[in-house]
């Protein structure tokens, strides 16, 4: 027989919780508009390049943990938008390096601008004080989970994720 919780009893656990509000950002995000048919993993990777400089095809999947077709993929998108340039390392032909262009970084910055605005929406509850401890928190509570260089170095207060 199911228990009834008891007046004043409430769950503890967080997960639920932020899976929901997962669900409510990513729907909310993907809701945005965007002209050069960009989506979400497009705006990761270019993130990544903006903020940590080129990399190899394979530095990529490693970064964000994604199979190395999927990120061949989003590459290719990215190319056909003129957002990243692909060349040979001239040390390893058979590697590609990856570089964020001019056009990719506005794009970047246009989908930031968007998404500051779900941001609001989202975390609207809180103040602004308290979306910086969330932020500190999801941080440190992600730990070993972020994809490696994701955020600045851990001594930087607060770390630029």
């Amino acid at each position: 027989m199911a228990s009834t919780p008891t007046s004043g009893s409430q769950s503890r656990h967080s997960l639920g919780l932020l899976a929901h509000l997962a669900r409510v950002a990513q729907r909310e995000g993907e809701s945005l508009p965007d002209e050069r048919g960009l989506r979400p993993r497009h705006y990761v990777v270019l993130t990544l390049l903006r903020d940590h400089g080129t990399a190899t095809q394979r530095g990529l999947a490693e970064a964000l943990r994604m199979d190395p077709t999927n990120v061949v993929g989003a590459l290719n998108d990215l190319e056909s938008r003129e957002c990243v340039v692909r060349r040979r390392d001239p040390e390893d032909r058979r590697r590609h390096i990856v570089e964020v262009t001019d056009t990719g970084v506005e794009a970047l910055a246009e989908w930031e601008r968007a998404l500051a605005e779900v941001e609001d929406r989202v975390l609207g509850a809180l103040s602004e004080d308290e979306r910086e401890q969330f932020h500190a928190l999801l941080i440190r509570a992600a730990g070993g989970q972020l994809p490696p260089g994701a955020c600045a170095e851990a001594d930087q207060a607060p770390p630029a994720c």
